[in-house]
């Protein structure tokens, strides 16, 4: 004999039905069958709103029951199309007594308890109904039978406690005398010892599959819902959550005790009392595995860690003070009080000192909770022994669960460890000595954050998902977005981790996929779809998805994104920066940054602010970090005036030279920032503020070289005419050098807490004399290297160059 219980979604429709019935004819060539089944799905929730509203004295309740009424005719009628008269009228019967029921609520403004069971028991008579009539119309012998004559509870309604003596007797009784070979149960619903209607609580239907399971010690009990078993996370929640093969009987009851709904918790005890296997199997491809649950322990400890589970909606009270320390009893009044008023507590975590005792409930109960506790503790709270209770609210519970956890080192700190990284802040933790469970208290915001971060962690064979925004996607942007497409399948192979963008913005669109968009179609994505762009719209939306290990890039040379790079670190998302404006403007803010940076464990980077592409920043760190101290620095830090000097001659105006610079890429969109030497100053100045120094900007002197006319242009336009029209001072300047044989190079220099840069006349002998095209050089003497200085040499400018500094930015944190 086999037990087959069917949910909500399984029987939902007419095509889902049919699938069921397409199942149970196969098992039934082979054994007889007993066919559990939930109500129709979403008809509870829709059976409980109605007598809400009736309750209320809202006549939307008959909306509510028309809907139910239109919706079962609808399915016989899909179904059975012909000679449906039979169970047509019964489903009509049904359907008045429910009406009546309905009405009656609504006059007395009542639904009791006792009602409410009442009244969702219509959902599963009326789908048992169906499904047996749908088996007989399709010549399959089968018949039905009330799960309330043979399941007897307490009176405790909405939640009965099973009387199994009782119970297990009508069963097998029932099942001797029975021949059919499929016999169709309504799960959920039961019969109190007085013969009134009772339920098993929500998910019960699973807990009947079981009682009758067990009763009739079946070899197997088999759960069917809409997916491939029980998961390694909320698929809704994780989209990489895979199916468990096999769990222990133990870890299905924590996992489905906080929030894996494929499994109704008290639906294990009856199963593992009488050792009788649960396989939980996907009624959309019944071929799949599913998951295994039982006591093979050779299938049960294949890995410490099985399953990540939530519950949302959880308020923890605190209860504190002086008096409770040494004071026998507390506990219990306190237990007791929560009892009385029928309040279950999930999760309890005590103070060693005895000073508070916390405990998560349902947000749903925190009033009332509150309210007797204070009753309860009145006397010592008017003398000032225990405070008053705190309640915070808006808080869920993320537990890991695994029976092999506790032989394995090290799973509780890399459980925190990943949270912590992620700036998930932890309320209250609770851990049995056993270890099969380890459950923690977060802020409901970060849930989603929280399951991915720990299921990458501990089921993703350490595949690390870096959730990139961008801002700026101009050259330098397009560059690094082909960078990280082009090296996908090695990062993952090799790295361990996938770059997904989930966010870009220009000028003028920014769009968002939370699953990572298309590096092919980004560009029509963002064209066709994308909203208008806003700087503040687009933190907000990075916010908002809270995803683990997000990272913000600018490239853009805005201010106003700048400024904006406290608003990412405060909420957990790294910085990287091609925009060098903040790490160059008030070293309050530079500070105030690097701190945030510390304090919200969110990386900021800027590596491409000098040097483009060259380790400049990480060597200069590294060397500081060591213990070494820098003495002084020489550097050719600008590819774009590298570039220009290296191509300036008699031949060849300096006009001409610039624009070309500018067209290749080499220089800012306004060559002025190049030239003018601010950008060499900012490079210089960041340097600086990396060895140690507190320098300001315009404590870096500044030679320049261009002419008062040039510095007085107004807009990029007049800055060129201005280059034409002083071609004779450039000449001469680059002439002077020739004839010392020397070239012209902008250099940068800092010793002893002072900075100055400007072009210099290069000799032979120089390191910077072969200095080509837009290459970089930066020379550090450090104690470490007094006359051999440390030289880092290449390619400083250009969009390939600076995108792939920003792609080592990425890994950088990834790596983290």
């Amino acid at each position: 004999m086999r037990v087959l219980k069917f949910g909500g979604t399984s029987v939902g429709s007419a095509e889902m039905i049919t699938n069921v019935i397409s199942i149970l004819q196969t098992y039934a060539k082979k054994d007889r069958v007993i066919c559990v089944v939930s109500a129709i799905g979403g008809i509870t929730d829709k059976l409980i709103a109605a007598g809400h509203l009736a309750k209320d004295k809202n006549e939307n309740y008959i909306h509510n029951y028309k809907a139910i009424k239109d919706q079962h005719l609808s399915i016989i009628k899909a179904l059975i199309p012909e000679s449906n008269d039979t169970i047509t009228r019964e489903i009509k019967a049904l359907l008045t007594e429910l009406k009546n029921l309905l009405d009656g609520i609504y006059l007395i403004n009542e639904l009791s308890p006792k009602t409410s069971d009442k009244l969702t028991s219509f959902g599963e008579l009326m789908s048992s109904l169906i499904v047996a009539e749908a088996l007989k119309f399709n010549k399959i012998k089968a018949t039905r039978k009330n799960s309330q004559d043979l399941i007897i509870t307490n009176n405790k309604f909405t939640k009965a406690d099973v009387n199994y003596m009782i119970s297990h007797k009508a069963i097998n009784d029932y099942f001797n005398d029975s021949k059919e070979s499929i016999t169709v149960l309504p799960g959920f619903i039961s019969k109190s010892e007085y013969g009134e209607p009772t339920t098993l609580g929500r998910g019960g239907s699973d807990f009947t599959a079981s009682i009758v399971a067990s009763a009739l010690k079946v070899n197997q009990l088999e759960i069917w819902t809409d997916v491939s078993g029980m998961f390694t996370s909320n698929p809704k929640l994780v989209k990489q959550a895979i199916p468990i093969k096999s769990l222990s009987y133990q870890e299905a009851m924590e996992l489905s005790h906080f929030g894996a709904k494929v499994l109704y918790a008290p639906t294990v005890q009856p199963a593992l009392d009488a050792k009788i296997p649960i396989v939980i199997k996907n009624t959309l491809d019944p071929e799949a595995e599913g998951t295994l649950i039982s006591d093979d322990i050779a299938l049960v400890n294949s890995s410490p860690v099985k399953g990540l589970s939530h519950i949302s909606d959880i308020a923890l009270l605190t209860l504190q003070g002086s008096g409770m320390v040494g004071i026998p009893g507390i506990s219990k009044r306190l237990f007791e009080t929560l009892a009385n008023e029928k309040i279950n507590v999930i999760l309890i975590t005590q103070a060693s000192s005895e000073h508070s005792i916390c405990f998560g409930i349902e947000s749903a109960d925190a009033k009332r909770a509150k309210n007797a506790i204070h009753k309860t503790f009145e006397f010592e709270i008017s003398q000032h022994k225990i405070d008053r209770l705190i309640v915070e609210t808006d808080l869920s519970i993320i537990a890991l669960v695994g029976d092999n956890m506790k032989n394995h080192q090290g799973i509780s700190g890399r459980m925190f460890s990943s949270l912590g990284k992620n700036n998930i802040n932890i309320r209250a933790i609770a851990q049995g000595a056993s270890e099969r469970n380890i459950s923690a208290v977060i802020d409901s915001n970060d849930i989603k954050k929280a399951l991915n971060c720990l299921h990458e962690r501990f089921f993703e064979d350490h595949i690390k998902r870096m959730n990139v925004f961008i801002t700026g996607v101009g050259n330098v942007g397009e560059r690094l977005i082909d960078q990280i497409r082009k090296q996908e399948t090695y990062l993952h192979d090799n790295l361990k981790m996938t770059i997904k963008i989930v966010g870009l913005s220009n000028s003028k669109k920014m769009v968002f996929n939370e699953d990572g968009l298309d590096l092919e179609q980004w560009p029509f994505k963002l064209r066709d779809d994308g909203e208008n762009s806003s700087l503040k719209g687009f933190l907000k939306k990075a916010v908002e998805l809270n995803l683990r290990n997000s990272v913000f890039i600018d490239i853009t040379a805005s201010d106003a994104v700048a400024n904006m790079y406290g608003d990412y670190l405060k909420h957990n998302i790294a910085v990287i920066a091609c925009n060098k404006i903040a790490c160059s403007s008030d070293f309050d803010l530079y500070q105030n940054l690097k701190r945030l940076s510390l304090k919200y464990n969110a990386p900021f980077l800027y590596e491409t602010n000098v040097g483009a592409g060259l380790p400049v920043i990480d060597t200069l760190n590294n060397l500081v970090a060591s213990g070494d101290k820098i003495t002084s620095i020489q550097a050719v830090l600008s590819g774009s005036l590298n570039f220009i000097f290296n191509n300036f001659n008699e031949r060849k105006n300096f006009h001409d030279t610039v624009k070309q610079a500018q067209f290749e890429g080499y220089t800012e969109p306004d060559p002025r920032i190049d030239l003018s030497g601010i950008d060499v100053a900012r490079k210089t100045l960041i340097l600086a503020r990396e060895s140690g120094i507190p320098m300001e900007v315009d404590d870096v002197t500044n030679d320049s070289f261009l002419t008062e006319n040039n510095l007085k242009a107004k807009s990029v336009d007049d800055f060129y005419k201005t280059l034409k029209a002083d071609e004779p001072h450039f000449q001469k300047i680059f002439q002077a050098a020739k004839q010392k044989g020397c070239r012209l190079k902008y250099v940068a220099e800092y010793k002893k807490g002072k900075s100055r840069i400007g072009l210099k006349e290069i000799a032979k002998d120089h390191p910077f004399y072969n200095l080509e095209g837009k290459d970089n050089i930066v020379m550090f003497y450090t104690q470490r290297y007094p006359k051999q200085p440390m030289i880092i040499k290449g390619a400083g400018a250009g969009a390939d160059v600076t995108a792939s500094g920003l792609f080592a930015d990425i890994i950088r944190i990834g790596n983290n």
